[in-house]
């Protein structure tokens, strides 16, 4: 991934991520964030931050996206 994506996810998509409600399943983010040992805490962290940078482009290739709630 470039440079530049990376910085975008520091700085744009993590904080977006980060106060998003969570809803019902804030039970499972408190589990996966309290429980994990730190180098699978620092896996998870990792994946998340994959999983979230690829959505983000997602939604830039296929448009708009859906309206906000």
């Amino acid at each position: 991934m470039s440079d530049f994506v990376k910085w975008l996810y520091a700085n744009y998509i993590d904080p977006q991520v980060k106060t998003a409600s969570r809803g019902d399943y804030e039970a499972y983010f408190s589990l996966m964030e309290n429980t994990l040992e730190p180098d699978l805490a620092a896996t998870y962290k990792k994946t998340q931050e994959f999983t979230a940078i690829h959505a983000f482009l997602l939604g830039l290739r296929t448009g708009r996206g859906l309206p906000r709630e």
